[in-house]
């Protein structure tokens, strides 16, 4: 299918148009970003294997019934996938702390949550994606009670089936953040909620079950290093690349540096 013009470039995936109103091109840089975009770098080969890996993923949990946009992978670079009218939220699952949720709170990293911890940010990168509630939600009017039911529902089923197809590999599920739209169900002629994200390395943390290497952006993060060889694992495990595959990490430029006040 041939590409439109462009509609969205973000930090790690760019839009095209096409000639079905109901359906776009989704294009994964290779760019890597943290902290809302105050570091960022490029790294060589990083936007296929996130193509391939969130293919899987979605290919998989169409199967058990989780409705996304997917539609098919078209090439090393690029997915058709439905097109989206995206609600303004970030929507993230915890299993064990890290990241924000450890300096908030004060638990120790690698603290097992008795149950998913489940937490909503607003999707603004210059006010860097505040938490918000339930409350923030219904009164700015960004989902319904109704629709943030049925997602939390979806969520924490995408949760469970994540967490085993991870395990089964030797790998844990951290914690993930996905985002959700509506798009346009041809079959009922209405819209419908559906996960219109990717899920992969860049937007899940990875923890070898032996060794809790990481093996997810927070190579980049906190600078690493072996970021590739890091996704490339994963997609090993998932079966995706053969074991003979050795694509060597490509040196990228160094990250921009990074000024973040302490409160």
């Amino acid at each position: 299918m041939n590409k439109g013009n462009k509609l969205y470039e973000g930090k790690a995936k760019i839009i095209y148009e096409t000639k079905d109103k109901n359906l776009v091109i989704q294009h994964f840089k290779d760019d890597a970003t943290a902290f809302n975009n105050l570091k960022k770098a490029k790294v060589e080969g990083k936007g296929v294997l996130n193509n391939r890996i969130s293919e899987y993923i979605l290919s998989n949990l169409s199967q058990c019934g989780i409705k996304n946009h997917l539609v098919k992978r078209l090439n090393m670079r690029e997915q058709l996938i439905r097109k989206a009218e995206i609600f303004p939220i970030e929507f993230i699952v915890r299993n064990i702390a890290t990241g924000s949720l450890t300096k908030r709170l004060g638990i120790p990293e690698g603290t097992h949550l008795e149950k998913p911890l489940l937490e909503y940010c607003f999707k603004k990168d210059e006010l860097n994606d505040p938490l918000i509630s339930k409350d923030h939600i219904f009164s700015f009017g960004w989902a319904t009670e109704n629709e943030i039911k049925i997602i939390d529902q979806m969520t924490l089923r995408i949760n469970d089936l994540l967490t085993g197809m991870f395990r089964a590999i030797g790998i844990k599920l951290v914690d993930f953040k996905i985002e959700y739209g509506k798009a346009w169900n041809k079959d009922t002629e209405k819209k419908e909620i559906v996960l219109a994200d990717e899920i992969s390395p860049d937007t899940c943390r990875l923890w070898d079950v032996k060794t809790e290497k990481k093996l997810d952006k927070d190579r980049f993060r906190k600078d690493l290093g072996n970021i590739i060889q890091a996704y490339q694992e994963v997609a090993r495990r998932l079966g995706i690349l053969p074991e003979t595959t050795n694509i060597s990490e490509v040196n990228f430029k160094k990250p921009t540096s990074i000024n973040i006040k302490k409160k």
